[in-house]
């Protein structure tokens, strides 16, 4: 299935919502960790796939340096924005890292896959030693409709068959959109862009 079908197939289930329609996350995200392993081969149910609306793909006020074009991901407050300029951005709620797999940088987007396999890391294989070594993608990969990688590290923005994790701490260090977010990421953004990753929201 290409992206661009998969994007507007679940517009409905995912609406992007007015500018003042604008929702606010809980105000502290911090300790909402979840203690739950990956499920290789399940495929989510529409209902499911339904986000809380503090997550659901939005345009939002937001003030930055950065140049439109840019991605800014806030993991403490789990949210990709993808900055349009005139201090407005493209809101997408996220799954972060972990406990221990939490990181800060900056790099950039050096590859895009739609449908990627999935090769888990060792830590995931240590964590959960029933997983699959390598899984081809499709509906029911945990890599989800496409990936986004982040320069030489092992790390990627990439779709998820468990839409219940966003918001939420449970990765090993990449970062999880929900399938229909991130193939209307994936539609946005070219090789090339630059990725900047805050552990904490400035005040």
């Amino acid at each position: 299935m290409r992206l661009s079908v998969l994007a507007l197939s679940l517009a409905v289930l995912l609406p992007v919502a007015g500018a003042t329609a604008q929702t606010r996350p809980p105000a502290d995200l911090r300790n909402t960790v979840m203690e739950i392993d990956e499920k290789p081969g399940y495929v989510p149910s529409d209902d499911e796939s339904q986000l809380d609306p503090a997550f659901r793909r939005q345009p939002v006020y937001f003030r930055t340096t950065e140049p439109p074009g840019t991605i800014v991901i806030h993991t403490s407050e789990r949210f990709l924005y993808l900055v349009q300029g005139n201090n407005r951005a493209l809101r997408y709620g996220i799954g972060v890292g972990r406990e221990g797999f939490q990181w800060a940088g900056m790099q950039k987007i050096s590859r895009k896959a739609e449908w990627p396999d999935w090769t888990p890391p060792p830590e995931m294989i240590q964590r959960q030693p029933y997983l699959p070594r390598f899984m081809a993608g499709g509906p029911g990969n945990p890599m989800g409709a496409a990936a986004l990688y982040l320069g030489g590290t092992v790390y990627r923005i990439h779709g998820t068959n468990m839409p219940q994790t966003i918001g939420s701490a449970v990765s090993s260090g990449c970062f999880r959109l929900v399938n229909a977010d991130v193939a209307d990421l994936y539609q946005r953004v070219p090789i090339g862009t630059k990725v900047v990753i805050r552990q904490a929201p400035e005040l």
